[in-house]
């Protein structure tokens, strides 16, 4: 049989013999990496497989599993791989797996927030060059669209909001509020890695010309999946026309712009109202630059997270919950 088949051999993990344990490419798709990634992080890192099957085939045990999560989600968070891997080595993962309740191995876990999530200890943990606390911190729970707001409304922004008025002195490549974002950023794509199901609403989610992507744009569109509404972030430059063909295109039943500078380039927003005046439109952005939204019937001024949410799912979804 061939190493990398699709199959699943009973664990040899003493503390729990109807654990699991899983070929190379079946631990491949669950991260999202190559199958060769995985020999790769074997042979450089020791971050392998350390259980055996019928046969000798190698195959990865819940702890190896939780390892290599740890290693991913601080490599797509930006540390360097051998770094990454010295802490996923690190880091002590028997809890994760063997308490009691924990689900078997290659189901998905269950996000719970960590006890200890304030903003201020989320600023002191990305002060401190520890992604890994800042990550645990930072694990959303709840994926509703209450869950989310209460997230990104009382621990992101306002850690966001610290680390912006401190004056901080850091080393090459060490940036605190990066470490912030990133780990926010893996918290929301573990929170949806379930993508929408077949048929759902769709709301597009698109920042002003010449601005980059808000990580406010990606809690929003993470609250709308959580609310069964298929929130789509439209990445690249998005001239009028093509902001047009893309709403025909997905059958949107709104669009969301969220902007962060006082003088934004809404053009696309204007040309929408024309072209598409049925079509739900709702703006976010600073308080100085709401005088640049258009005055049209179907575009709405949003001031708050929580509110523009609650709009944004009445009409995507008929629904304000």
């Amino acid at each position: 049989m061939p190493a990398d088949e699709d199959v699943t051999t009973p664990a040899a993990d003493p503390t729990d013999a109807s654990t699991p344990a899983l070929a190379v490419a079946v631990v491949a798709r669950r991260l999202g990496v190559a199958p060769a990634t995985l020999r790769t992080w074997d042979r450089r890192y020791g971050l392998g497989p350390s259980e055996h099957s019928a046969g000798a085939h190698r195959r990865y045990g819940a702890h190896d599993v939780e390892r290599l999560l740890v290693m991913r989600r601080l490599t797509l968070d930006g540390v360097a791989p051998g770094e990454a891997a010295r802490i996923a080595l690190a880091t002590d993962v028997s809890a994760a797996v063997d308490s009691p309740g924990a689900p078997a191995l290659g189901q998905a876990r269950p996000l719970a927030p960590h006890p200890d999530a304030t903003p201020t200890a989320v600023v002191d943990s990305a002060l401190a060059g520890d992604e890994v606390r800042c990550a645990r911190l930072l694990v959303l729970g709840d994926l509703t669209s209450a869950g989310v707001a209460r997230w990104w409304t009382d621990l992101v922004e306002p850690a966001l909001t610290q680390l912006a008025r401190r004056t901080v002195v850091d080393r090459p490549g060490v940036d605190a509020a990066l470490t912030v974002r990133g780990a926010a950023s893996a918290a929301l794509r573990d929170a949806t890695a379930r993508p929408p199901a077949a048929g759902s609403p769709v709301v597009l989610v698109l920042v002003p010309p010449g601005e980059e992507r808000p990580l406010v744009a990606h809690a929003l569109a993470a609250a709308l999946v959580g609310h069964g509404v298929d929130g789509r972030l439209v990445g690249g430059p998005v001239g009028t026309r093509h902001a047009a063909e893309l709403v025909a295109m997905t059958r949107a039943r709104a669009v969301v712009t969220v902007g962060r500078r006082p003088d934004p380039d809404l053009a696309v927003v204007a040309s929408l109202a024309r072209e598409r005046p049925d079509l739900a439109q709702f703006v976010m952005l600073p308080e100085t630059a709401h005088q640049h939204v258009p005055v049209e019937r179907h575009v709405h001024r949003a001031r708050t997270f929580t509110g523009l949410l609650h709009e944004v799912l009445a009409v995507a979804a008929g629904d304000t919950a």
